[in-house]
């Protein structure tokens, strides 16, 4: 069990759970048009186990029985994405009314079981035919998102509590763009920059697009790493510096402060779009609040390639999750402060964090990890950042991106042969923590 209580954390403050919908929903077979992820996972080598999200989770077809959970466990929010390509197979044009009408009865779900709708339009997964016009390197990928926010505020918007336009830019445009690790799986300079200009300056056409049609509460969710450096050494701190203006800066300051940090800028060069100073009053449109999704820290040192990555990362040696990554919370606390005290006074909310776990029900490390994360959202407020929920990541084991299913960071164990879910300790343990104090 956790050693914090919901009382620590006061008045309403709200826990979550957290999903995504490429991940989890399978159900293609209603009109739903493809997606990157669709084509990306059917090509021989970009995923673990040539592992696709076709069924996934089966989360489609499922859904109640997965608000069941969501409730059962004392949690106030949900924290969703809506799938582009289902609701616009073509990305653009002719509404999918059976998509509108799977999401009209997951909100209505949600609802009738006291769970408060915090939904994301944009968690990866690109209708196939916006790629085919370039998808995050075309400037005209504003409008289009822009469109298709507009059609979510009209049909959704008065029975969301709050609205995310983007799920983790960086992982859109720099992982997707440049390293090439994720769909559409590009490794080209001029392809990321364009992507990493272009998601914000979507992000802020969206803004605009929901607010117009009287969309209320309204953020981005950005992935944050706590930066470090491998050594006292200048070159490393310098490496260090680089590192965290690629992750965290220019996603930061483009949205908060209307501008990218010069040294990425300056290493950019004339891969970016042209003009794309006269974008940053709308890549900057105020927000409501900010989402901050957090799992580890990054070691930067100075490259030691000819030719290489521009900054290279060294493993540490801090105790790790099954995905590899160091357990860290430190670094959750230090990242919301300086946000809180270096960028914004909005309120902060941690979208995402949680661990990959061997299979099984039983996994005490994740309930440890879980609540020293909880204890350094309280240290934050402590010093005084704004943090006013926490959505753990995430409520079922699911498709994990190019990990494909081997990879389980949910709070609940499912049996993908069965479609069986099992709660597991972590699970309890929020549920011993919530339990009617909600």
């Amino acid at each position: 069990m956790f050693t914090v209580d919901r009382k620590d954390f006061g008045p309403g403050f709200t826990f979550g759970a957290a999903t995504a919908a490429y991940q989890i929903e399978g159900g293609q077979r209603d009109g739903r048009g493809p997606s990157i992820w669709d084509s990306f996972s059917a090509t021989p080598g970009n995923v673990k186990n040539a592992d696709t999200g076709a069924i996934a989770c089966n989360h489609y077809e499922l859904w109640p029985q997965d608000l069941d959970l969501i409730r059962d466990a004392g949690l106030d929010a949900y924290r969703f994405s809506f799938a582009w390509p289902r609701l616009l197979p073509e990305g653009t044009g002719a509404v999918n009314q059976a998509g509108v009408d799977f999401y009209d009865r997951l909100i209505d779900g949600m609802l009738e079981r006291g769970i408060a709708p915090y939904a994301t339009l944009y968690h990866w997964d690109l209708p196939s035919a916006l790629q085919d016009r370039g998808g995050w390197m075309n400037r005209d990928i504003a409008g289009w998102f822009a469109d298709y926010a507009a059609l979510v505020a009209q049909k959704f918007g008065d029975r969301l509590q709050a609205t995310a336009t983007i799920n983790e830019p960086w992982c859109v445009a720099f992982l997707s763009h440049y390293l090439g690790i994720h769909a559409p799986g590009y490794r080209d300079m001029r392809a990321a920059a364009r992507a990493m200009h272009h998601v914000l300056f979507a992000h802020g056409t969206a803004i605009d697009a929901l607010r117009a049609n009287g969309a209320r509460n309204l953020g981005i969710v950005l992935n944050l790493e706590k930066a470090e450096a491998a050594s006292d050494a200048p070159e490393d701190i310098a490496a260090m510096n680089m590192g965290d203006a690629i992750f965290n800066r220019w996603y930061l300051g483009g949205v908060l402060k209307g501008a990218y940090p010069e040294e990425v800028t300056a290493w950019l060069g004339d891969h970016l779009p042209a003009n794309y100073q006269n974008d940053m009053a709308v890549v900057s449109r105020p927000l409501d609040w900010l989402g901050i999704n957090y799992y580890t820290r990054s070691l930067y040192r100075a490259p030691t390639t000819p030719g290489g990555h521009v900054v290279e990362q060294v493993k540490g040696d801090l105790e790790k999750t099954d995905i590899g990554w160091e357990i860290y919370p430190k670094g959750l606390s230090d990242l919301l402060v300086r946000v809180s005290r270096e960028y914004t006074k909005i309120p902060l909310y941690v979208t995402e964090n949680g661990m990959a776990e061997v299979e099984g029900d039983d996994d005490p490390r994740r309930v440890r990890y879980y609540d020293e994360h909880l204890q350094a959202v309280l240290a934050a407020r402590a010093e005084g950042a704004d943090v006013r929920g926490y959505f753990a990541w995430s409520l079922l084991d699911n498709y994990e991106w190019a990990e494909g299913y081997e990879k389980r960071f949910g709070l609940v164990h499912v049996d993908y042969q069965t479609q069986k879910r099992t709660p597991k300790a972590s699970y309890r343990a929020f549920q011993g923590m919530l339990h009617n104090t909600r």
